[in-house]
């Protein structure tokens, strides 16, 4: 459901920068939520799709200049004995240190942040799928200063629980675990442009996702006559 009106510009970012004639829709939701279906639908109307997951890994990629400064920041035990991080290690050591978090992150998110621009520089769909699972808690490099709307995908509690569990194979602790840590459905849905509301199967996601690409064709139209 749509739920509230298009301005170009209604995410701003906190600084300046040029505007761009890419509609950028910025699509989150917690887990089991249906984020993974919903890009892939987009993928196949001809959309560009920028996985934030994706990219994280890619910025820490054994010898990559990103982890050459993990690896200096906290030690050589963040590296395999083959060069590659070392995630389960750096994983349990930030979720026990919330200060290593902190450091972590601010190696990361630029890194991540300057990637995702470089892949919008390049997009020449009419608009982009910017997905990221934390867009709106601000733990994905400040991604959401990208997007000029936002997508969420909403389940509830007992949908997304079944949904990971079935996936991922993951205790219903650890998914519980995963959830603490995202926002609630209620904030979530409030930061949100517009929210699919994802119970169903895959034919049901798909009749929500289909005006709303119709809609972000329009958008795009729009915001790219309004730059120029």
């Amino acid at each position: 459901m749509s739920k509230r009106s298009f301005s170009p510009y209604s995410h701003k970012p906190q600084t300046p920068q040029k505007k761009s004639k890419t509609l950028v829709v910025g699509l989150t939701g917690g887990i089991g939520s249906g984020k993974s279906a919903a890009s892939a639908w987009f993928a196949e109307q001809g959309i560009d799709i920028i996985d934030a997951d994706v990219i994280a890994h890619e910025v820490v990629a054994k010898g990559s200049n990103t982890l050459h400064k993990i690896q200096k920041k906290f030690g050589d035990w963040v590296l395999n004995s083959d060069g590659s991080m070392d995630r389960v290690a750096v994983r349990t050591h930030v979720f026990s240190h919330p200060e290593a978090l902190i450091e972590l992150e601010a190696i990361t998110h630029p890194a991540i942040r300057e990637a995702a621009k470089a892949q919008l520089a390049t997009s020449t769909s009419p608009y982009v799928i910017l997905s990221a699972p934390l867009l709106i808690e601000a733990a994905e490099a400040g991604l959401a200063n990208l997007c000029q709307r936002i997508l969420v995908m909403d389940a509830t509690e007992d949908t997304q629980i079944a949904r990971a569990s079935q996936r991922d194979e993951q205790s219903i602790q650890k998914i519980k675990a995963i959830m603490v840590n995202q926002l609630s459905r209620e904030e979530r849905n409030r930061h949100a442009d517009d929210v699919v509301l994802n119970e169903s199967d895959l034919a049901a996601l798909y009749v929500q996702l289909a005006p709303l690409h119709q809609e972000y064709l329009k958008l795009a139209q729009q915001l790219k006559y309004a730059v120029d």
